[in-house]
């Protein structure tokens, strides 16, 4: 599916760098006081990431999650084991074993994660699977050196710098936010304010369940999924984009994220998903 887990395009060329350098104040005299600094970009890099057979993920915490809480990697409904869930289904609480390559800051592989229970799946409104871990953040960041990546619980803005970085390809996209899909169709799919890419993120196969990050902040806004290959109308692998009047946009070439910011108001005490608590808008089973 446009669904990046398939490896049906082939890796193109060297990425072309996006250059997030602070602007430097040049005078004679010294700034102001009450000036203040800029905010620096956040170096992104791979520490936290994973590569799963068939997809990328990464290592996530919730802005509740405790050291001692069971981990959390996330990945794209339409990577799980089993196959892809159907429009309106809901996975919850099963079991599974799935191993992960943990990559560190160089994309080295540094330890196998392995899950426990697949916590929460659906390619309904979004995209995404959470899978509970055998091993604890505090286990991780001891054993491993490696903290997982933060996801926001704020909504990111129109022309944000993101980087998409993909543990299956050691890859990492750099281009900004272009824009919300009302709604995003593809095949029996149908997907909920939807983030679109400026054009540089030109994400290929394998890149599915990539976290999406704010070049500033560091914190995980998304979750890449997929986009337009041929131009063809809301179809299998060409996602299309409808409005709240039902127009209907096609923009081949074009890839896409689902937000992720609704998911931290899903994850209550211990990491457990809590699909019952106050502004929580997850799909339910």
């Amino acid at each position: 599916m446009a669904l990046q887990s398939l490896v049906r395009r082939p890796l193109l060329g060297a990425l072309p760098a996006l250059v997030l350098a602070g602007t430097a104040l040049v005078g004679t005299g010294a700034a102001p006081a009450s000036a203040a600094p800029a905010a620096k970009p956040k170096a992104v890099d791979f520490a936290g990431t994973v590569a799963l057979s068939n997809c990328s993920g990464s290592l996530v915490r919730m802005p509740g999650s405790a050291d001692t809480d069971p981990a959390l990697v996330m990945t794209n409904g339409h990577c799980l084991e089993t196959g892809m869930p159907g429009a309106g289904e809901v996975i919850t609480d099963r079991a599974s074993s799935r191993t992960f390559s943990l990559l560190n800051s160089t994309a080295g592989k540094v330890a196998t994660l392995r899950a426990t229970k697949i916590s929460y799946a659906t390619m309904t409104d979004t995209d995404v699977t959470l899978y509970e871990l055998n091993t604890t953040y505090a286990q991780i960041k001891q054993r491993y050196n490696i903290n997982a990546l933060s996801l926001s619980p704020d909504r990111p803005a129109a022309g944000t710098a993101i980087k998409v970085v993909s543990g299956y390809w050691k890859r990492i996209y750099s281009c900004n936010v272009d824009g919300f899909a009302y709604r995003l169709r593809e095949g029996d799919w149908t997907w909920k304010d939807s983030i679109r890419y400026t054009s540089s993120c030109n994400v290929i196969g394998g890149t599915s369940g990539s976290p999406v990050v704010d070049a500033t902040t560091g914190k995980v806004v998304a979750i890449n999924n997929t986009g337009n290959e041929s131009g063809e109308r809301c179809t299998m692998n060409n996602p299309c984009e409808v409005d709240e009047n039902g127009q209907v946009t096609v923009r081949q070439g074009i890839n896409y994220a689902q937000q992720t910011y609704g998911i931290t108001k899903c994850v209550g005490t211990g990491n457990k998903i809590d699909l019952g608590l106050p502004g929580c808008a997850l799909p339910k089973p």
